[in-house]
């Protein structure tokens, strides 16, 4: 490996080291403190009084002041998903339980509930608005369980003014699936609504459902997607306010958080605009990590005229059913940029679901994965070796070089380009390969952490893939961290990089080596330890495995390359090339070498015909 070759790795390395950082979010910002025994905020009515008599309710609500008294009773629908508890007060959802999840400590996963989630509708009354989530609604239909995948349960809530005056709410629920129907109508209310856009208010104190909080409340966040389908998120990776006005057409939002959304999607007319803000409270609890917040606002009349079609998701994050959900939604799960998730998409996602498939154990599923990604790319590894081997058998004419021109690099490159094109050798060859495996480890390192999969799967001391694995809790946070713990599966990873490192050092001649880039070689592994001690377990393992193949794949191959017939080959090449003319490519490059030189040597003789022996002097 000539020095070229080495810069060209260190730049690959110092990329990966860049991105690593920034997807794992470094510097972190300092994260709120946290306490076990402070609750969620109880969600605030958007009134201040309390309605005791008809003539308040006559004040507040106006027309709908009938409505300001009742009885808030529950209806429960069921599939073999989730279970929703809708109430009569508001026509609202009250609860959501997904059945087939738990927490981290493997309580029921309740996804919303009254403490921590609101849903407020309000209408533009013509003396001003009017909550309907305070008020009362009616509804004839007792809920039930959806047994079929066919069937269907519907829950219709109504505020009647009058026979042809009314708001009505209708929910759907289906055999099977987190999506449940969402049908809000307007009619004959002309007289008592004022012609402005009805309001849904969505606030949202998010529920701690993993064991890391400082990760949760990184990949919370509100995503929506535009008609003109661009797709956009306020608050991801931030533990800072981040807020948005967006003023076109919105088809959905989701309110995310890392494994789990909670989202509304436009099937008939999108949201005219809407407002989102993201924070983080004070003091957080495990009832209240981050607060998620939607003002969007819905046409009127395309509520009159029965264009108010929706769906609301509660549900998983996994990419295998929110793709299925609508355009755009698949988006929910980061798989990286744009480059990297193509190769997500098309390439990573297809073959760890085929193997899913017959592989129940997710320790031994991101075996087989490392083993089919390494065969893929065996032959990329291939060249990479064969170059840095000839590399490797050159030297010794490079260091006839280096000390026949001394410190006349110009003239050093040259030659070496010279002696390159006389072999046959392509001096960047042994770095296209690894550039050309660059997107498949960064597609798997945005993976991971998104994958719901690996929720919850043990795999021998780790109890959970999704997250870190901590076997030493220490007294102080890890300096440039958030975290005080030591991921034995991270400090393993390190381990075969270190070895892979000295293995590939005894492969290249010492001297092809600068001396500060024998130390860096080493020093890498260790930064992208403290950087990835907080990464999922499931990611470091893989990584782990991705090397022990890649030092078993160098072995196999060295002890199957001569060397010397190696360099025979080489020697035919020098012959066969000895009358050769010069391709393009190479005649540009070396007219821009002797530019430069031409350059250079006018530069110094500007300086005076002393600049040598004043070199030679301070020498």
């Amino acid at each position: 490996m000539d020095r070229n070759n080495l810069i060209g790795f260190l730049l690959i390395f110092l990329l990966l080291i860049g991105y690593t950082i920034y997807e794992s979010q470094q510097p972190r910002p300092e994260p709120p403190k946290t306490t076990q025994a402070t609750p969620a905020p109880k969600v605030a009515p958007s009134v201040s009084e309390t309605v005791t008599d008809s003539a308040t309710a006559k004040r507040m609500y106006g027309d709908f002041a009938a409505a300001g008294f009742g009885e808030a009773k529950d209806i429960v629908v069921e599939n073999k998903d989730v279970k929703i508890t809708l109430n009569t007060k508001g026509g609202k959802i009250k609860e959501v339980l997904l059945k087939n999840y738990k927490t981290y400590d493997q309580k029921p996963l309740v996804l919303i509930d009254e403490k921590s989630s609101s849903r407020v509708l309000r209408l533009p009354g013509r003396t001003g608005d009017i909550n309907l989530s305070d008020l009362y609604f009616t509804s004839t239909d007792v809920g039930g369980v959806v047994k079929q995948d066919g069937d269907s349960i519907r829950v219709s809530f109504r505020l009647a003014l009058a026979d042809n005056q009314y708001v009505e709410q209708i929910y759907t629920i289906r055999g099977s699936g987190y999506q449940i129907g969402y049908d809000l109508k307007v009619n004959g209310l002309d007289g008592v609504l004022k012609n402005a856009p009805v309001q849904l208010v969505w606030l949202e104190h998010l529920k701690k459902f993993e064991k890391d909080t400082q990760t949760s409340q990184m990949a919370s966040a509100i995503n929506y997607y535009t008609v003109e389908e661009e797709f956009n998120d306020i608050g991801d990776n931030s533990v800072s306010v981040d807020e948005k006005a967006v003023e076109e057409p919105i088809r959905w939002v989701s309110l995310k958080q890392r494994f789990f959304l909670t989202a509304l999607i436009a099937r008939g007319t999108p949201f005219s605009a809407g407002q989102l803000k993201s924070s983080v409270p004070t003091i957080v609890s495990n009832d209240n990590i981050k607060v998620l917040e939607s003002n969007l606002q819905l046409s009127l009349a395309d509520l009159k005229s029965g264009k108010g079609h929706f769906d609301y998701y509660f549900g998983p994050n996994d990419y295998e059913i929110v793709k299925n959900v609508t355009d755009g939604f698949r988006e929910n799960v980061y798989l990286g940029w744009p480059v990297i998730r193509i190769v997500s998409r098309f390439v990573i996602l297809p073959v760890f679901h085929l193997l899913e498939s017959f592989i129940t154990n997710y320790g031994l599923l991101i075996i087989a994965l490392v083993l089919v990604v390494k065969t893929i790319l065996f032959p990329l590894v291939y060249r990479s070796y064969m170059s840095i081997a000839k590399t490797r058998v050159l030297q010794p004419e490079i260091e006839e070089i280096k000390a026949k021109h001394g410190d006349d690099m110009q003239k050093v490159q040259q030659e070496q380009m010279k002696l390159y094109n006389q072999v046959g050798v392509n001096p960047l060859s042994g770095c296209v390969p690894v550039l050309l495996q660059m997107p498949i480890l960064f597609a798997l390192f945005s993976l991971f952490p998104n994958l719901i999969e690996f929720r919850q799967k043990a795999f021998l001391w780790a109890n959970d893939l999704s997250t870190y694995d901590s076997i030493i809790q220490l007294p102080f946070n890890i300096p440039f961290t958030a975290y005080s713990h030591i991921s034995l599966f991270a400090v393993m990873m390190t381990a075969s990089s270190l070895a892979f490192t000295y293995y590939n050092s005894q492969m290249t001649s010492s001297a092809a080596m600068p001396g500060p880039y024998k130390t860096v070689q080493y020093v890498m592994p260790v930064v992208i330890m403290f950087v990835l001690n907080s990464s999922p377990a499931g990611l470091n393992f893989y990584y782990l495995i991705s090397n022990l193949v890649t030092i078993a794949q160098q072995l196999t191959i060295r002890k199957f390359v001569d060397e010397g017939e190696i360099r025979r080959k080489l020697e035919e090449n020098r012959i066969k090339n000895k009358d050769k003319k010069k391709t393009g490519f190479q005649a540009r490059l070396e007219e821009a070498m002797r530019k430069a030189e031409e350059v250079r040597k006018d530069a110094d003789s500007k300086k005076g015909p002393n600049t040598d022996a004043k070199k030679k002097t301070k020498k």
